[in-house]
């Protein structure tokens, strides 16, 4: 089991936000974590990334424990997280953004070139050159360059158009079919449930439903209860 977070509880100050968070994540898997605004998804990620410590709880990553770990052991122990918000280096080129932190193993610029050909076109470019889909995919492939075997993605189409949307999609869709781990947390309902092979729904700290996406896509309590969507 690549990642499996049992009964996380995590606070900021004294606001206890996660409440007995539980999820798994399966080799070669992707699960997509869905919710309103406040649900508690980012903070999940902040948990296992080391950023924000869960006081209580277990995270382990291929068996070995992650709660207490700094976020720098954390990144180098596999797991690469494409930040909300992308956070680029603005004035670094393509190739620059790439380069920085890389670490040894089987994606190298060639690979990356491979999956996104658009940052191969603009290599040369300064970050803040590109566009907000462009960026995002910048974003992505530097966490690849870190050579995860567990990838973490924070809302990968906050922003984005539509057509870059469907560009994001079919670049992570080549990174499932080459048998990448996922954790997905993502506001695009639609983009989440055709990714996923799995689904967690959370609602105030905790995970109120696990299921497989067309499940959920025919249960409208759930989906307007906790996303607010239909009638």
């Amino acid at each position: 089991m690549p990642l499996e977070l049992r009964d996380i509880h995590t606070y900021y100050g004294d606001s206890h936000i996660l409440r007995g968070v539980s999820l798994r994540l399966g080799e070669a898997e992707c699960v997509s974590v869905l919710g309103r605004n406040g649900a508690g998804k980012t903070t999940t990620i902040r948990s296992i990334m080391g950023f924000t410590p869960p006081h209580w709880g277990e995270i382990l990553f291929r068996g070995m424990r992650l709660d207490g770990r700094t976020p720098h052991k954390i990144a180098r122990m596999g797991l690469g997280l494409v930040y909300q918000g992308r956070r680029i280096f603005p004035n670094l080129s393509v190739r620059e953004n790439l380069i920085v932190g890389k670490r040894e193993g089987q994606w190298d610029l060639e690979r990356i070139f491979g999956l996104f050909p658009r940052l191969k076109e603009r290599q040369y470019n300064r970050g803040n050159q590109l566009s907000g889909g462009e960026q995002q995919m910048l974003a992505i492939a530097r966490a690849l360059m870190t050579n995860p075997t567990v990838l973490i993605m924070d809302e990968p189409s906050e922003g984005l158009a539509p057509l870059m949307v469907l560009e994001v999609e079919k670049c992570l869709l080549d990174l499932k079919r080459a048998g990448m781990s996922m954790l997905l947390v993502e506001q695009n309902f639609l983009l989440a449930m055709r990714l996923a092979d799995r689904i967690y729904l959370m609602n105030k700290g905790q995970c109120v439903y696990e299921g497989l996406p067309e499940d959920l896509a025919g249960n409208e309590e759930l989906k307007r209860t906790h996303l607010g969507l239909g009638n």
